[in-house]
């Protein structure tokens, strides 16, 4: 049994350029988060583009795959750059994305750019993706620490993206892991993550009664940290497999 929440919020910006999603076909889900950069509010058109193009290949299959997800990452790529083409103004959008595929018997995922994914379980961070970008470069060269990240100043320079032409994806692919009972996921952007550490995160799971009271009490402590520091949009999708 699946339980999940979406949440996606301004913060104290005047546009929200973040965008989220899912869709359920029988015992079977997606869940797809994107935050749109770019100028004269076009992020959002790319994070809107991505999210919707990711909701429809999972809708049209019916079933989570891995085939779903380079379909989706393939039309959603290809969507947002014949929509630059199109529109002038939105020659510089792009999006960071990340993709949940919940099936009846594996659960998969793949991601591009600073949105995250994390997957706890047993009361424990099993893992998180990757962000594509400089800091986290850095943590693999040994020359910052991973708590560093948060607050570098190059932390929102990105290596990969959509809406950039590529010879091939850039996306990485994630899992598949067992859908068993008693793991939690949580995709977030990084307006969310910047303000809450994994500590926090799990601390929030373990006293949480749902997916939507988790994602309260993670809320709770990210407005206490960034409130009045200029937050970004924060989105997040918690879901749980019970």
């Amino acid at each position: 049994m699946i339980s999940y929440h979406l949440i996606s919020k301004v913060g104290e910006r005047d546009n929200n350029e973040d965008s989220v999603g899912m869709f359920q076909a029988g015992a079977e889900y997606c869940f797809a988060l994107a935050d749109g950069l770019g100028g004269h509010g076009k992020g959002e058109v790319a994070s809107r583009i991505a999210v919707e193009q990711a909701v429809a290949a999972f809708a049209e299959a019916g079933k989570a795959s891995e085939e779903v997800i380079l379909t989706a990452f393939g039309n959603a790529q290809d969507a947002i750059l014949a929509e630059q083409r199109a529109d002038r103004t939105a020659s510089d959008m792009k999006t960071t994305f990340v993709y949940l595929l919940v099936g009846e018997e594996e659960i998969r995922w793949a991601h591009i750019g600073d949105s995250r994914l994390y997957r706890f379980e047993r009361g424990k961070l099993a893992e998180r993706t990757l962000d594509h970008s400089v800091p986290q470069m850095l943590v693999a060269a040994g020359e910052i620490k991973e708590k560093q990240i948060r607050h570098h100043p190059d932390r929102n320079r990105l290596l990969r993206v959509m809406g950039v032409n590529w010879e091939e994806p850039r996306y990485q692919l994630g899992g598949p892991v067992p859908a068993s009972p008693g793991q939690a996921f949580l995709l977030c952007s990084d307006g969310f993550w910047e303000w809450i550490e994994e500590k926090k995160m799990l601390s929030a799971l373990k006293k949480a009664d749902s997916p939507e009271d988790w994602i309260s009490r993670m809320e709770e402590m990210i407005l206490k940290q960034g409130r009045g520091k200029n937050m970004d949009n924060y989105s997040a999708i918690a879901v749980w497999v019970d």
